[in-house]
């Protein structure tokens, strides 16, 4: 999987030319909002946690931190973000690349409510320098998240 398996996906739902992909590195939300030409915290930054054996992945705004507090609360369990040795083959998307779209089977996708309040965000697209525009609910939509969560500060 990456930015191909991404690609393919967004073809099939009529969007692969809204993929932007850029000549620079976009693998941190910093580079990201720089290759974008956005405010870090329009980035959707994609982090990926073991959660009692199952893989989730969990969505947020770019100036965002998981709360451990909250995310305890929110899953009833503790936040173990995976090893980055891991992600690629949990996810199928490696470090800097990790996106809502396109994931291994079995992963869940679960968005932060910090990003609602932006018109749209940018998450990547399977690679570290690739990125979409996409509106939260149409994030929502395309991700197949299994919900909103409220995980961060």
């Amino acid at each position: 999987m990456s930015i191909d398996s991404v690609r393919t996906f967004f073809r099939s739902k009529g969007m692969e030319d809204a993929i932007m992909e850029f000549d620079e590195s976009s693998a941190t939300v910093e580079l990201a909002a720089h290759a974008v030409g956005c405010e870090p915290a329009r980035i959707a930054k994609t982090l990926s946690f073991d959660l009692a054996g199952e893989t989730i992945v969990v969505v947020t705004a770019g100036d965002m931190r998981i709360v451990g507090s909250k995310f305890k609360a929110a899953f009833h369990g503790k936040p173990k973000m995976l090893p980055a040795t891991e992600v690629e083959d949990r996810t199928g998307h490696a470090v800097g690349g990790v996106c809502p779209f396109a994931l291994k089977d079995g992963v869940t996708v679960y968005l932060d409510v910090s990003m609602k309040r932006f018109g749209t965000v940018f998450p990547a697209c399977g690679n570290s320098n690739s990125a979409i525009e996409l509106s939260p609910e149409k994030l929502e939509r395309l991700s197949g998240a299994a919900g909103w969560v409220d995980v961060c500060r």
